[in-house]
């Protein structure tokens, strides 16, 4: 292959592809794949932002708590602990929850803090069960030695309740007496709380987003495939049709998505008018043929008696009334002739199709023309054959093999050997007519098929003779029809010169 032919047939690829629905249908995908992952980090990172800031807000909130409450830490004994309740109460917002602890500085271990006071209040039990869980989280550990502040993460912890709440800030303040920490918390069930301490994929905006992402990603999806299925379901009807011939079933039925049922109406007339002009053509085809036959069969009758009346010994009488009769029978096969095309294009219109036997229609053909071959001086010689089904149409078979013999014996010299064979190839049936001719010039080798060609020397027309019962008149339209029926079959014909001298024409059909 050439480049340019190469760089042609890419260019021809890349259009089909750019073209094609399923090319479309997979880059949708790619780019419902690919817009998540690009949207994810930028959304992400985005929430994050937004966590620190507000992580930060509730931090310096529980800082400004500690600093505003410092001058009563400082001056903290048992008589004004009843203030610290109601100044802690004032001070933090109602969606916070707040705890008070406090280390003596001449205790030791982390386990040495202890409730002070809280906003909401809160029973005795429900705190020591809290102060246990958050002695196991470490945070007192990080405040036990020097009772400074430091940046501590939010996580989430389950309260002695059951519910889950966040930690937002823990504020240590150092007085002469000890070290007070005060805990900053907050429901995780709040909106701006709930994306807090744990991955982005979690928080319900993301989630939220994801679910209304997904639904249009599967309509998006669906419809795309509800139309390619219709579209498929076409294609199988339509093959059905080519392959079986008209049937009751329907476009319009096949048609799911409402925006295609206009389309399958028009597929369904244009197969009723398809159908409609193959009655026409088979009913002109043969009205046509019969008021041509009449005259032309009266002509002929009436040249019989004026043949009996001419004087013997008038030559150039009886030469007239000869070609007068040559050309009442060429007349006469030509009007077969178009006929033949006639029922030929009207069959290519509308072929039924079933399942049948090659093998079995092969030899009962071999069967009728062995004598007529016989008679003409060929031999026709027809090997084993496998059992070979196809699915096709029984008259366009026959008029297929019946022109190749023809053609074949018209070719053939007095004894020649005509061969008809049929072999079993991967996926289709091989059928094979050889001769032993004197073949075709290979600059016409291309064109033996095309309609009214017929290249005949005067050479092969006199070694043909003693086949002359079985060639008829030559239009060139034998193996027009054999190619045009064999295409209406879904297959394929070739024809090659054999060695040394004769042609072979070979069929491929598709194989059930």
């Amino acid at each position: 292959m050439t480049p340019t032919r190469r760089i042609d047939r890419l260019r021809r690829g890349f259009a089909l592809a750019r073209r094609s629905f399923a090319t479309k249908l997979v880059v949708l995908i790619a780019v419902f794949v690919a817009v998540p992952i690009v949207v994810y980090d930028a959304l992400r990172e985005a929430e994050l932002r937004q966590q620190a800031l507000l992580l930060q807000s509730m931090q310096d909130r529980g800082w400004l708590l500690g600093e505003t409450l410092r001058p009563l830490l400082e001056r903290f004994d048992p008589r004004s602990a009843s203030q610290l309740g109601p100044q802690l109460s004032r001070l933090s917002g109602r969606s916070s929850n707040t705890k008070v602890l406090f280390r003596p500085s001449d205790a030791t271990g982390t386990d040495s803090f202890y409730y002070v006071a809280s906003t909401p209040t809160l029973p005795t039990e429900y705190l020591a069960s809290e102060r246990s869980e958050l002695l196991n989280t470490g945070i007192f550990g990080k405040v036990f030695d020097s009772c400074e502040s430091f940046a501590y993460p939010a996580f989430r912890y389950r309260n002695p309740s059951g519910q889950e709440e966040i930690l937002t800030s823990v504020t240590p303040v150092l007085t002469k007496a000890g070290c007070w920490v005060i805990v900053t918390s907050i429901a995780a069930s709040g909106i701006l709380a709930s994306a807090l301490g744990q991955p982005f994929w979690k928080s319900p905006q993301a989630r939220l987003a994801a679910a209304i992402y997904l639904v249009m990603v599967i309509f998006v999806i669906w419809l795309f495939t509800d139309i390619w299925g219709s579209l498929r379901r076409f294609a199988r009807l339509a093959r059905e049709i080519r392959m079986h011939g008209a049937r009751n079933d329907s476009f319009a039925e096949k048609a799911v998505v409402p925006e295609l049922a206009p389309v399958a109406r028009e597929f369904d007339g244009l197969v009723s008018a398809l159908d409609g002009s193959a009655r026409m053509i088979r009913f002109a085809a043969e009205e046509n043929a019969h008021a041509f036959k009449n005259p032309i069969g009266a002509i002929a009758q009436a040249v019989e008696p004026l043949r009996r009346y001419l004087p013997n010994d008038d030559p150039q009488a009886r030469r007239t009334l000869s070609v007068i009769e040559q050309s009442v029978d060429r007349l006469d096969a030509l009007v077969s002739a178009a006929r033949r095309m006639d029922e030929a294009a009207a069959e290519l219109l509308d072929p039924p199709r079933h399942r049948m036997d090659l093998s079995d229609l092969l030899r009962r053909i071999a069967d009728d023309y062995g004598e007529m071959l016989a008679e003409a001086g060929c031999r026709l010689v027809v090997p084993a054959m496998p059992a070979v089904f196809v699915l096709g149409n029984e008259d366009l078979l026959e008029t297929v093999i019946e022109n190749l013999l023809d053609n074949a014996a018209s070719f053939s010299p007095h004894g020649g050997e005509i061969r008809l064979s049929l072999d079993r190839g991967a996926s289709s049936a091989i059928l094979k007519v050889e001769d032993q001719g004197p073949g075709v010039d290979p600059e016409h080798l291309d064109r033996i098929f095309d309609r009214y060609f017929s290249f005949r020397n005067r050479t092969d027309r006199n070694a043909a003779v003693a086949a002359s019962a079985m060639q008829g008149s030559h239009f060139g339209i034998g193996l027009w029809i054999v190619r045009r029926n064999v295409e209406a079959l879904g297959g394929a014909v070739t024809a090659e010169n054999r060695t040394p001298r004769g042609l072979r024409v070979s069929i491929a059909l598709p194989r059930l």
